[in-house]
């Protein structure tokens, strides 16, 4: 009864986000639904591997291109209102692929001409999405807001596609593009119930250009230690270490001689350790950057350990604790970039996080194809964990010289007394 009394404390204490939390745990399973089918459509027409690549690149470009100067815009509007619009062009896109595959229309090249435009609205509607979510919560709740969120994403991971599956399979592709049209329905209605009177909302800038204010982000980052620790932290470890989408079939195909299934079943390891962190790190509340260095040390290691094995019960275990301590800094680094920035830098924060977090990936993804064409996932894994390691190595070494410091510098003062030493 303690653990779900912690856990999730802030669905409890805020309506804004009981709503919100409600509204993305069917619009987060709708995107993997889509995900799935999307991939298995390109596939169907092109009967190419290489084409289902172009698809996940098509969607990530965007992010890569964009994502250093959405914060500017985050920070010249109302939060809430830039995700309502991006949800709203969301589900038009949705619904634009389920009509043209329900019709018999659809062409390969529709389908990356989508994909790019889905990327734009997630290049502006994912740092929205974790700016409100602060602006819901306000800084004592943010920590297990985002340990919240990251388990709702981790759950539709593993969750979405296996639903994706069974309705491609049943009812075809245009079906579950339709669905995922309708799951976006639930996080619109969610956004527009919100009190806007009860956001957390800091004075808007709009004198600042998006140019200077993405410079003013990045000097902010390499000026805070602890930011700047979880910004190139987050940055290199999931461009150089966590290519997993990657990783994952290769392992199951080639190290592991084995098919679809086995996919199926190291991915669904890896998220229900995940899972289990995220609701770990939403029980605990109160965070440390240290917490990240833990993280991406103990990930490190563990694929260091996973780089060489061949046995499928030793791997299943093995991605199981690494799933836990992926969350462990993938969710630290979101609330140290967050908390650590003043207000007037807040949604630039979001937006660098979520940069650092995706913008990579295209990079990332032929990096660790390269390093599998050489020497398996052995070296890949190897090579990752390796990175993995040095990073958080050189992250101690950083905190160590800054002297360190908690989170409750950047709370207000009336909160700090209220909260145990964050260290």
């Amino acid at each position: 009864m303690r653990f779900g009394h912690r856990t999730f404390a802030s669905v409890r204490r805020h309506r804004n986000y009981r709503l919100y939390f409600a509204g993305q745990a069917i619009s987060f399973t709708g995107t993997w639904v889509q995900q799935i089918a999307a991939s298995w459509l390109v596939l169907e027409l092109t009967h190419s591997p290489v084409a289902v690549g172009a698809l996940a690149l098509a969607q990530l470009l965007p992010i890569t291109v964009l994502g250093l100067f959405i914060g500017s815009i985050l920070d010249r509007y109302e939060v809430r209102r830039v995700a309502l619009a991006t949800e709203t062009g969301q589900l038009a896109i949705s619904a634009a692929l389920a009509i043209l595959t329900l019709s018999g229309w659809i062409h390969v090249w529709q389908i990356y001409a989508l994909a790019v435009l889905q990327g734009i609205a997630q290049s502006i509607g994912g740092p929205a999405r974790h700016a409100l979510v602060f602006q819901m919560v306000g800084p004592e709740d943010l920590p297990n807001a985002i340990g919240l969120n990251s388990s709702l994403g981790t759950t539709a991971r593993v969750v979405g596609p296996a639903i994706g599956g069974g309705i491609v399979a049943l009812a075809g592709t245009g079906v579950a593009f339709a669905i995922n049209s309708g799951s976006f329905f639930a996080e619109l209605l969610a956004l527009v119930a919100v009190d806007a009177t009860k956001l957390y909302v800091a004075p808007r800038n709009e004198a600042t250009s998006v140019l200077s204010g993405a410079l003013d982000a990045l000097r902010y980052v390499v000026g805070s230690a602890r930011a700047g620790i979880a910004f190139f932290g987050v940055l290199v470890l999931s461009t150089l270490s966590f290519n997993l989408n990657v990783l994952f079939p290769l392992l199951a195909d080639r190290t592991l001689r084995s098919g679809a299934q086995t996919f199926g079943l190291i991915a669904a390891m890896f998220g229900l350790g995940a899972l289990v962190g995220a609701l770990a790190s939403a029980r605990r509340g109160g965070n440390s950057l240290r917490y990240f260095l833990i993280g991406a040390f103990g990930y490190g290691v563990l694929e260091l350990v996973l780089a060489p094995q061949t046995s499928l019960l030793v791997v299943c275990a093995l991605l199981i604790l690494t799933g836990f301590f992926y969350i462990q800094w993938g969710a630290t680094a979101l609330t140290a970039i967050q908390l650590e920035a003043p207000e007037h830098l807040r949604g630039r924060a979001a937006s660098l996080y979520f940069w650092a977090f995706l913008g990579g990936a295209p990079v990332g993804g032929v990096f660790a194809g390269w390093l599998v064409s050489i020497g398996g996932t052995r070296l890949a894994f190897f090579v990752a964990g390796t990175i993995a390691v040095l990073t958080s190595l050189v992250g101690w070494v950083r905190l160590a010289v800054s002297g360190g410091g908690s989170y409750a510098s950047a709370l207000p003062f009336a909160l700090r007394g209220r909260r145990r030493q964050l260290r």
